[in-house]
């Protein structure tokens, strides 16, 4: 379009960038072969072979929503990526260790990741991540949460305290309660809030008075169809690696689709597909600005 349209291509429409596409498709190749990789000889150790490509896909995604309304300050692939390798060494770090005084670290480092990307959000990337983060976050604490009463971007604040009161939730949770299970747990945190980022732009945009195309709104119910059966085959545990051999045999069932494959083959099926609409949602979402000129576009 923008070789056949050129100056319109470049003035309407959200700015079309397929890098973080590309990326997202590879990370669930990926996925797909370290998943393979786990199900030789499923343990506890190498269950993060399995998830390590999840938590990438998930900041993947939300990245590329953030980056539909912020092409010019969306957060630099160095910055990205490091961000990224970090989080696969606290998963590493959970699943080796494990121990209290992580899960304490842990909560204190997401309690103020937390603050800090919602200042990112609400003041709309005016923020910097340098030496001076902890004195603009003291000054933002005191200035404008004081201010709730009248705060200056109602709806973006609500919907990020709604986000803040979750995610402190999960980390008082995590520390309390210490799940056996860190890389489960992390993957939980990722997906639930991929979904609060989803429904936040979703919600933001219906205030914009923008609207859903009807492609999109299908895309949206076979999404979630999907992924409720996948997750429905996903929690009917037919082994447990937890468990000795035959302790793990005794929860085994005959098979469920064409005598060969059981519940666990029928939930990758059915996730495939949930990623793919996952996918397709991101990529169709602001088709209904392809005729909006960009200046007139809302930021949020």
């Amino acid at each position: 379009m923008i070789e056949e349209y050129g100056e319109l291509a470049e003035r309407y429409g959200i700015p079309q960038h397929f890098g973080l596409f590309y990326a997202m498709g590879i990370a669930l190749c990926m996925e797909g072969f370290m998943s393979a990789c786990y199900h030789v000889c499923p343990s506890y150790q190498n269950f993060q072979f399995d998830t390590s490509f999840m938590y990438i896909i998930a900041c993947l995604m939300m990245l590329k929503i953030y980056q539909c309304r912020h092409p010019d300050i969306n957060a630099k692939a160095h910055v990205a990526f490091f961000s990224m390798a970090l989080i696969i060494f606290i998963a590493v770090l959970g699943v080796i260790y494990g121990n209290s005084i992580l899960w304490i670290f842990y909560a204190l480092l997401h309690m103020l990741v937390s603050l800090v990307l919602t200042a990112q959000i609400y003041y709309m990337g005016r923020w910097r991540v340098d030496q001076y983060i902890f004195k603009r976050l003291f000054l933002f604490v005191v200035s404008d949460l004081r201010r709730c009463t009248r705060p200056t971007y109602p709806d973006r604040f609500c919907l990020l305290v709604v986000g803040n009161i979750v995610n402190w939730g999960f980390a008082i949770f995590g520390a309390v309660t210490q799940p056996n299970n860190f890389a489960s747990f992390f993957l939980g945190i990722f997906i639930g809030n991929l979904l609060l980022y989803i429904i936040f732009y979703l919600i933001m945009k219906l205030l914009s008075r923008e609207r859903l195309s009807w492609l999109v709104i299908v895309v949206i119910l076979t999404s979630t169809v999907t992924w409720v059966g996948s997750l429905h085959f996903f929690f009917e545990q037919l082994s447990n690696w937890q468990e000795t051999p035959a302790g793990s045999r005794e929860q085994n069932r005959a098979c469920m689709l064409m005598d060969f494959y059981d519940t666990h083959d029928v939930w990758h099926f059915l996730s495939a597909l949930s990623m793919f609409f996952s996918f397709l949602i991101i990529f169709l979402l602001d088709d209904d600005l392809a005729q909006t000129r960009r200046d007139r576009i809302p930021v949020f």
